[in-house]
């Protein structure tokens, strides 16, 4: 299980933080945090990505997608989150592709900011998580083989926000682990075995 991976640094209530946040489907609608999952007893991952012009988050996006079938078996509702206007999450949803009805854009970086996850220039190129990219080198060019830059947020600031996983039980907080740097995903197992051990009402 990853080590750097937990649920201390957050309130108890995080959810009821999150809920009201309004972000927008890939489609542009807005919608509410809370209404991501089922916020009784539904299980979500929620894969908080970089903005949808990294490469690294087309990487991520892509493992998601091939993981999907297996947490969609398994009764767990996966949303990606990424920094950027909807139409750049249309952009990586169409050229991946990812399917949209799992695709949401935080545009402001609202839940980011209320999640705590690391911003700025060291975090994005100067940190040693960004080692594990290399190892991944395959699967990064696989990921990004239709890529394209116009991706990229509007907001050049964007660039420099790190992403995060967080497992959810309707409102309580199984899992949460913050990105070190860029690249830096939680393994998938390790989310998929979180989502395993919770006992279904």
């Amino acid at each position: 299980m990853d080590v750097s991976a937990s649920t201390s640094p957050f309130s108890p209530n995080i959810a009821d933080t999150l809920g009201d946040v309004n972000i927008f489907t890939a489609a542009g609608d807005p919608v509410f945090f809370k209404d991501l999952w089922d916020q009784n007893q539904g299980i979500a991952v929620v894969a908080l990505l970089r903005h949808f012009g990294c490469p690294c988050s087309w990487e991520l996006a892509s493992a998601l997608k091939e993981a999907k079938p297996k947490f969609d078996a398994a009764g767990v509702k996966l949303v990606a989150i990424g920094v950027g206007t909807p139409n750049k999450a249309r952009i990586l949803a169409d050229r991946l592709p990812f399917p949209m009805d799992c695709l949401y854009a935080d545009p402001e970086r609202k839940a980011y900011d209320i999640l705590g996850l690391y911003y700025g220039f060291g975090r994005t190129f100067f940190t040693p998580a960004i080692a594990k990219v290399f190892s991944r080198f395959g699967a990064l060019q696989k990921a990004v083989k239709n890529y394209t830059i116009k991706a990229i947020a509007d907001d050049k600031s964007s660039v420099l926000q790190q992403g995060g996983m967080f497992v959810f039980k309707g409102k309580q907080l199984l899992y949460a682990r913050k990105d070190e740097g860029t690249g830096d995903h939680a393994p998938l197992d390790d989310i998929f075995d979180v989502c395993c051990k919770v006992p279904v009402a």
